[in-house]
């Protein structure tokens, strides 16, 4: 399976489907939630979003949909091409597919031999080599502060930066090696996911295009319609819970003359939605999966 999707029947139920509407998948992946979706459609229409051309291999055969290989961060001027002025909801898995994790060449892994990639479009020419061989020193400190939750950032950065003087940088399984009088003993897989997770995250500027997703979606979406994020880490979740209550990253809350909060959603589950036990067990990459909804007022 290219990717199983994560709390499937919570997510789109809370989309709450008008049989008559239009959606969009902005992370159609392995087309779990998109097929779900269509399941409840009428005479709808859904479009989605994929850069990770791999993706498209899942494509779905219905006349109600349509596949768009892009970042979900131009959805504004796709939707706008299709047609669509403003849609009835929004849904975005965010994060990387099982499929990415485990295609070895893939690079996103630190448990498989591989080039130092971790691209989700394949066509960009910044990858994980790239920024470990050329990043200033304060860029590195920078992504890993910002993106990690490692402690030792100054180990961490010296080390990359001896060895990109000396040989230079190579493939994951020797990263790893590189780095690893850096790494805790008793917590080498959760720090090794950290660092990985902080290339990731900067190869892909997966903060910047959520932020320009988020955004657009006030626009996107008509009163009453549903935005639906899924997040696997807390930099994703903490900018989306903030967006939802305050319409900014920085949690600012405007009033207007009557005392009255200015934003342009109102929060449709006060408390984060998580994968049930059962849920976890299947999927275990499920485990740190947060759903948020909110409702365009």
């Amino acid at each position: 399976m290219y990717h199983k999707p994560v709390l499937l029947t919570e997510s789109v139920e809370m989309m709450q489907i008008n049989p008559g509407g239009v959606y969009v998948d902005a992370t159609f992946g392995g087309g779990g939630h998109s097929q779900e979706i269509l399941n409840r459609l009428g005479s709808g229409r859904l479009i989605a979003f994929d850069q990770d051309k791999d993706a498209h291999v899942n494509s779905l055969s219905d006349e109600r949909f349509k596949l768009v290989h892009s970042n979900f961060r131009f959805i504004s001027n796709f939707l706008s091409a299709e047609g669509c002025g403003q849609v009835d909801g929004i849904l975005a898995d965010l994060g990387v597919s099982s499929y990415q994790f485990d295609k070895e060449e893939r690079g996103f892994s630190y448990r498989f031999e591989a080039s130092l990639d971790m691209r989700m479009n394949v066509s960009q020419s910044l990858d994980a080599r790239k920024i470990l061989m050329e990043y200033e020193e304060q860029e590195l400190y920078r992504i890993f502060k910002e993106y990690s939750d490692i402690k030792n950032l100054g180990c961490l950065v010296n080390k990359i930066l001896d060895v990109r003087a000396g040989r230079g940088f190579d493939t994951t399984l020797s990263f790893v090696e590189d780095i690893e009088s850096c790494v805790p003993q008793k917590k080498q897989n959760q720090y090794l996911a950290q660092v990985f997770q902080a290339l990731r995250i900067e190869v892909n500027d997966e903060v910047g295009a959520l932020k320009e997703l988020l955004v657009q979606c006030v626009d996107l979406l008509k009163k009453g319609g549903r935005l639906v994020v899924i997040s696997y880490h807390s930099i994703e979740d903490r900018l989306v819970k903030r967006f939802i209550n305050s319409g900014n990253f920085k949690n600012e809350i405007e009033k207007d003359f009557y005392g009255n909060i200015i934003r342009p959603f109102k929060s449709v589950n006060k408390k984060v939605i998580q994968p049930h036990s059962i849920e976890i067990q299947e999927n275990n990459r499920s485990r740190s999966a947060k759903l948020r909804v909110a409702e365009r007022i």
